[in-house]
């Protein structure tokens, strides 16, 4: 088992702290070993394996569900299932909270090509400083259904330079979106403006993008925060899906009511991957690059920083390669509690030559009111 992992956690492990070495050490040791055990006795589902400390049970096979089994749930929703009892002729409903965190997540190389086909056993996992209780699902998912919104920066700053953006826009969503995917468009200056919903229409998403005009201010933290809050947070499907939102601005306030971290709180309470694409083209980056960078991080998406205008159709590919190009996992984390902390993630690659970028973490459900 060593062998698995032990020459590049130890690379990695030296830049943690004495409490995250150790962690790490256990999650990874975990990982491995149900990859040794998964050899010797088939999984519950093809690409599901679980990371207990107690033996697993007895394997049934993947079209076959235990009675006691619950629907996987996203982490931000209430977390809850219904088991019924019945006695004495009548019945009543036990609310029972399963926890579960979706983490769509990129690897990459030391040159910033996108890494494929890895493994569970290469990949070390912490949830708030723990190791999850349960590794549900680890797989490569280019395919699952994407829900994503355009956001273009209409102020005055851009206006020499829409025609561009819309024109990249309308290309990128040609691209991107396949079946069983949809699509918004917004607007904002000194408001924000949805210019069509959800929608799979590429005719109804392209007339969109070019009936906008730019001409105001910048209220571009007020505008993301709506927009998750809005078009992100109202998003309940079965299954899992992929949320994303693709800003094209040069990152500037003068307008917003809200701060920057109000907006990257609501995108995480979202499940949001932020991308944006940077509309300043001057030779070195200003403040405004610098938002947009932060925001990005912090929900696991990136910044593009194209040369010149006409550039910006590349970022745009960037980004639709990167979709076609990511991991899923869904765990079981330790010691969840409904109460809406905020709960950081650390995932990283065993192998020093691989970066993960992840979103930096979630904030817990809070109990339904009684």
């Amino acid at each position: 088992m060593n062998s698995c992992f032990d020459s590049t956690l130890r690379h990695h492990a030296a830049n943690l702290s004495i409490v995250y070495r150790t962690a790490l050490l256990a999650a990874s040791l975990a990982l491995c070993a149900l990859q040794i055990q998964a050899q010797e006795k088939p999984p519950a589902l093809p690409s599901a394996v679980t990371a207990d400390a107690t033996p697993a049970a007895t394997p049934q096979p993947a079209t076959t569900q235990p009675q006691t089994s619950v629907p996987s749930i996203p982490a931000t929703d209430t977390g809850t299932a219904d088991v019924t009892a019945n006695g004495g002729g009548s019945g009543f409903v036990l609310k029972t909270f399963v926890p579960e965190v979706s983490l769509i997540f990129t690897v990459t190389d030391n040159k910033g090509r996108f890494v494929t086909g890895l493994q569970q056993q290469n990949f070390g996992l912490l949830d708030d400083g723990r190791r999850p209780t349960r590794v549900i699902r680890f797989t490569q998912q280019a395919n699952l259904p994407l829900r994503i919104g355009i956001m273009l920066d209409t102020s005055n700053s851009i206006r020499s330079r829409f025609q561009f953006e819309q024109d990249a826009a309308s290309e990128f969503l040609l691209q991107v979106l396949r079946r069983g995917d949809s699509a918004f468009v917004t607007g904002f200056d000194v408001r924000v403006e949805l210019a069509q919903d959800y929608t799979n229409n590429i005719d109804l998403l392209n007339n969109a993008i070019h009936k906008l005009r730019p001409g105001g201010g910048t209220a571009f933290y007020d505008a993301l925060y709506t927009t998750c809050r809005d078009q992100m947070l109202t998003v309940k499907e079965q299954g899992d899906i992929r949320k994303a939102i693709v800003i094209v601005s040069d990152g500037e306030d003068n307008y917003s009511r809200a701060y920057e971290q109000d907006a990257i709180k609501e995108c995480q309470r979202g499940e949001t991957i932020v991308y944006a694409i940077s509309t300043n083209v001057s030779p070195s980056k200003d403040k405004g690059d610098a938002v947009l960078e932060r925001i990005t991080e912090a929900t696991g998406g990136r910044t593009f920083f194209p040369n010149k205008i006409e550039d910006v159709a590349q970022g745009f590919h960037a980004i639709e390669e990167e979709l076609r190009s990511q991991y899923s996992l869904r765990y079981r984390p330790a010691d969840l509690k409904q109460d809406g902390t905020f709960r950081s993630i650390y995932l990283v690659a065993l192998d020093s030559r691989f970066k993960v970028r992840a979103k930096k973490g979630y904030f817990s459900p809070r109990a339904p009111q009684q």
